[in-house]
């Protein structure tokens, strides 16, 4: 990566009576904006014309004008390659109003510089104009293609009079581009380009580059030429006119002062105000904003040769911006110089060679010394590279006092006249100020190395375990007493107080200590917490009440007695205590097997057997009998008559129904019950339904059974038995 050196060039721009200008075209590589800039200076010394690259490969053109005389280019790279790269190498050129080239520059490897000086010699030349009265610049512009001789150009005023014109091109390479200053009176012209072969500028139809052409003025393009088949001519009307101002600040004693300006527009506003404004010298001035520079001052330089025989034509040049210096050494081994410049300015230092010396500039050197006796720069033999340019800033110093820390208090020990600045540094009272010493003396602000003995703190009684014979001061409190006993923490009879052992130790012997519990150790000195108590029971296994537990005896074993042990099985043995699985449920219900409900899996009767009582169960039949639960068809009489008496059914058919409602005990009590009004409305002829309403006799529950005829009590989603004692059953699921 190329080492960046920033030169800070002043270039002021100065406005002389114009009789002549010039054109300047460059092109910078490819570290331009880092490292390349260059400017002209007229024969007063003033600088004309400066600039300074902002894009890599920049391509800049510009049009000045100036007095006849001496100029100077000065060509610099701070890197002191040159303007060449390894992608594009740059060039300067400059022509005068006669479209003279007098100025190019080809940069390649093997020119390459930090500074490059061209001198060259502005006369008064105007063929072409500027024509009578005022004019103004403006550029012609014209990119060749691979026919140069071809191409010719010229300007026309309102009236048809040529002002400006060229040709004659045919010595350029191919498609090079040509700059022309030219000065134009204000109003319109017309530009015309001529090519006499008829196929304009256009190079590509002969498998080349395409041309084009522009007029320039003030930064403004008048007129575009990039199409480049125009034939044998083309002609363009543009107008030009006086280039605006360049508005700002013309008073260089304020702030804002703008040295490219021509046209104050009163922007100056803050008035400079000279000082130190350094914040960190001693005279800094809060109000001041322009630093206050030492204007010039005297410079020495030291030419060195090895041998001491001078340099053999050979010189020394120190470039400033508005003036150099030569330097010869005439013989000896040192030769000094003095010279006063003006400062802060940036100047360069180069080696001139002549050929008779180019083999003894290994015996060159130079030192640059300012008044304050800084070294600048120092070169020193060898000098091996004699091309090489040295760039610095010169330095006199400014106003700005540096700061000289010390002790300004003339009453303290070590009070310095020079200093100008308290750094805090002042005595009054010497001593060891270190309290690490014995001679310490708190009171002291300075030590005068009087510190001798360092002081050893520890214990001074010698009948103490940590006796320090070296110790010169007691610390209270801290001798430890000697105290014996067993120092190890695993034996059993370890003294964590003890910091002498006596060889008392015992060892720890983990058991049981407790007398009390089964597997007492008698020599066991540490219970391990391994204790088992006495659980006393049946120990042999073999017997009903087997305690696995116990680790005692107690006599209490009971052999196995196998049996039934559910108490509510139906053979249940109080006597057994070792199930068998010989138990049997109960099963309750109906064990009578001449009973209606006889259940012949039960083997516990639960009084719920229904006698069988039997009859007509036909309700058609004049006899039938509702309490019947067993059928005795051959019974039935379907033939009227009065069959009644008490407990048995009544008909409705039945001619002695006066009887049953008069009689009967049923109908007498429930005179208005359902079947005794049926029976009364029948007999009426007023009654209208079924002949047959069996009498509803009153009945009434006597338990509840599962269906295995175990008693049960009323539960909801169960299918449950109702026994009635009528000797009727019913089954019920209660949801």
């Amino acid at each position: 990566m190329k080492r960046i050196l920033f030169i800070l060039l002043l270039c002021p721009l100065f406005i002389f009576s114009q009789n002549s200008y010039i054109v300047v075209e460059a092109q910078y590589d490819s570290f331009g904006p880092a490292e390349s800039e260059f400017y002209i200076t007229n024969n007063n010394g003033d600088t004309i014309l400066h600039h300074v690259p902002t894009i890599n490969f920049e391509y800049y053109i510009d049009t000045v004008w100036t007095n006849a005389g001496s100029h100077t280019v000065i060509m610099l790279d701070s890197y002191g390659d040159g303007w060449q790269s390894t992608s594009m190498a740059g060039f300067l050129r400059a022509w005068n109003n006669c479209q003279d080239t007098i100025v190019e520059f080809l940069c390649n490897t093997s020119n390459g510089f930090a500074t490059e000086i061209i001198n060259f010699n502005l006369g008064p030349c105007l063929p072409n104009g500027p024509p009578p009265g005022p004019c103004f610049p403006a550029t012609v512009i014209i990119n060749l293609d691979q026919y140069q001789e071809e191409t010719s150009w010229e300007i026309t005023d309102s009236l048809g009079i040529v002002i400006a014109s060229g040709s004659g091109y045919g010595s350029q390479p191919d498609y090079g581009s040509i700059t022309i200053p030219v000065c134009l009176p204000e109003g319109d012209h017309n530009f015309t380009i001529f090519d006499i072969y008829g196929d304009g500028l256009q190079g590509s139809q002969w498998q080349g580059q395409d041309g084009s052409y522009f007029v320039k003025q003030c930064n403004d393009t008048l007129v575009y030429g990039t199409d480049p088949n125009f034939g044998l001519d083309s002609t363009h009307v543009f107008t030009t006119a006086e280039c605006p101002p360049i508005l700002g600040c013309t008073d260089d004693d304020y702030i804002e002062w703008n040295p490219f300006s021509d046209v104050d527009d009163g922007s100056c506003q803050t008035l400079k105000i000279f000082g130190c404004i350094d914040s960190s010298a001693y005279n800094y001035d809060s109000l001041a904003n322009t630093m206050d520079l030492t204007p010039n001052c005297e410079f020495t330089l030291i030419l060195h040769d090895l041998m001491g025989n001078g340099w053999v034509g050979s010189n020394l040049m120190l470039l400033l911006p508005d003036t150099s210096f030569t330097f010869i050494h005439q013989g000896g081994f040192n030769q000094e110089y003095q010279f006063t410049i003006d400062a802060p300015d940036p100047a360069i230092f180069a080696f001139n060679i002549t050929p008779q010396a180019s083999l003894t500039t290994i015996e060159c050197g130079f030192t640059l010394i300012n008044p304050e006796g800084d070294t600048l720069v120092s070169v020193q033999p060898p000098f091996i590279q004699p091309l090489f340019p040295y760039t610095f800033i010169t330095n006199c110093g400014n106003t700005c006092e540096e700061k000289v820390f010390g002790c300004i208090d003339s009453l303290a020990l070590n009070f310095d006249s020079l200093a100008n600045t308290n750094d805090g540094s002042c005595y009054y009272v010497a001593g060891c100020m270190n309290p690490l010493y014995l001679e310490y003396n708190s009171a002291a602000d300075y030590d005068n190395g009087t510190c001798q003995t360092l002081i050893v703190l520890g214990c001074m009684d010698s009948t103490a375990l940590n006796y320090n014979p070296n110790a010169n001061v007691e610390i209270s409190g801290s001798c430890i007493t000697i105290v014996y006993g067993c120092m190890n923490p695993l034996a059993f009879n370890y003294n964590p107080n003890a910091n002498v052992d006596d060889s008392t130790c015992i060892p720890i012997i983990y058991g049981c200590t407790d007398i009390t519990m089964y597997n007492y150790d008698s020599l066991a000195n540490t219970d391990d917490n391994s204790c088992i108590p006495f659980v006393y029971g049946c120990t042999d296994s073999t017997m009903f009440n087997f305690n696995p537990l116990a680790n005692a005896d107690n006599n209490s074993c009971v052999s196995f007695i196998y049996g039934c042990t559910d108490p509510s099985m139906l053979n249940y043995d109080a006597t057994a205590n070792t199930e068998d699985f010989s138990c049997i449920a109960y099963i309750y219900g109906c064990t009578d097997s001449t009973a209606l409900n006889y259940n012949p899996m039960a083997n516990t009767d639960n009084n719920s057997c229904i006698t069988m009582v039997q009859g007509c169960m036909d309700q058609t039949a004049y006899n039938f009998n509702p309490i019947a639960n067993t059928s005795d068809s051959l019974s039935c009489n379907y033939d009227a008559g009065c069959i009644t008496g008490p407990g048995l059914p009544y008909w409705l058919n039945d001619p002695c129904y006066a009887w049953v409602i008069d009689v009967d005990e049923y109908c007498c009590d429930n005179e208005w019950d359902e079947i005794c009004q049926l029976t009364y409305d029948y007999c009426e002829g007023t009654w209208v339904g079924p002949l047959l309403t069996r009498v509803q006799v009153k009945k009434e529950l006597i338990m509840i059974t599962d269906l295995l005829g175990r008693p049960a009590k009323e539960l909801k989603n169960t299918l449950l038995l109702y026994i009635y004692d009528d000797g009727s059953v019913e089954k019920k699921l209660i949801k």
